[in-house]
């Protein structure tokens, strides 16, 4: 059985809270009743409220960028899951490249936030992939389970169809370039065994997003690969007429 597909715009540091609202509106009016596809909007913090206002009763879905692994406490500028849960927020993305190389989040950490994230009911989206030279160097495999295996550790069975993972090239963020069909599927099914020797045929359930610069020009081929269950989309994102164009390439996909 085919797995229902994703499409999340990661908007990352852009849109205040009136532009991000503008955006998702355009977003809800086309893709709003959508059920073939679920979609996934994740604005900066500061646009979380507008943009759920935005979409409420409409089936596109709220995420948030990030959070803490804590509940409540003295974490100056960190926000928490109960907190994104108050905003309606149903999803998280958690160890995207950004975050792990700019502020130096580890897999430890990131594997806390995870867990956090499930008790409380989000359903984390977490970030794999390596970067160029760790690819030249023939270590793309190694990274990426390191990633999955560390950043999945203590998830129980059970929530195993509540976990989304999100492969991104770091080579390929913003940059232009993107992995062949043939790279991005044979990683993606590299991880879909590796989810299946720790879920079992929970892993059947797990959706796993391209997130290395999908566009409309190429996602048709790359959503047609077996392992390949959506994109979290960058730059794509921003505009609403590219990252509807996803949304209905993801829709003919599945047809």
């Amino acid at each position: 059985m085919r797995r229902k597909f994703l499409i999340a715009g990661n908007w990352k540091m852009n849109k205040t809270p009136a532009d991000g609202a503008d955006l998702a509106r355009e977003i809800a009016q086309s893709a709003g009743k959508e059920h073939g596809v679920d979609v996934v909007l994740c604005p900066p913090f500061t646009a979380l409220e507008s943009v759920a206002r935005s979409i409420e009763g409409t089936a596109v879905k709220l995420g948030a960028q990030n959070m803490h692994h804590e509940t409540a406490g003295a974490y100056t500028g960190e926000v928490s899951a109960p907190m994104l849960r108050s905003l309606f927020c149903t999803h998280v993305i958690l160890g995207h490249s950004e975050r792990r190389t700019y502020f130096g989040e580890d897999d430890a950490f990131i594997n806390r936030k995870v867990i956090a994230a499930l008790k409380a009911g989000l359903r984390p989206i977490l970030c794999v992939g390596e970067t160029l030279a760790e690819r030249e160097a023939e270590k793309t495999l190694n990274v990426v389970k390191r990633h999955v295996t560390h950043g999945l550790k203590g998830v129980p069975i059970d929530a195993a169809g509540d976990v989304v993972i999100a492969y991104e090239p770091v080579w390929a963020i913003g940059t232009g370039k993107v992995a062949t069909t043939a790279q991005a599927q044979e990683v993606h099914a590299f991880i879909r065994k590796l989810l299946a020797e720790q879920f079992g045929d929970g892993a059947q359930r797990i959706r796993i997003l391209y997130g290395g610069s999908m566009k409309p020009s190429n996602a048709p081929e790359l959503l047609e690969e077996p392992d390949i269950d959506g994109g979290l989309i960058g730059g794509a994102s921003l505009e609403s007429v590219s990252f509807l164009a996803l949304v209905e390439a993801a829709a003919k996909a599945k047809a």
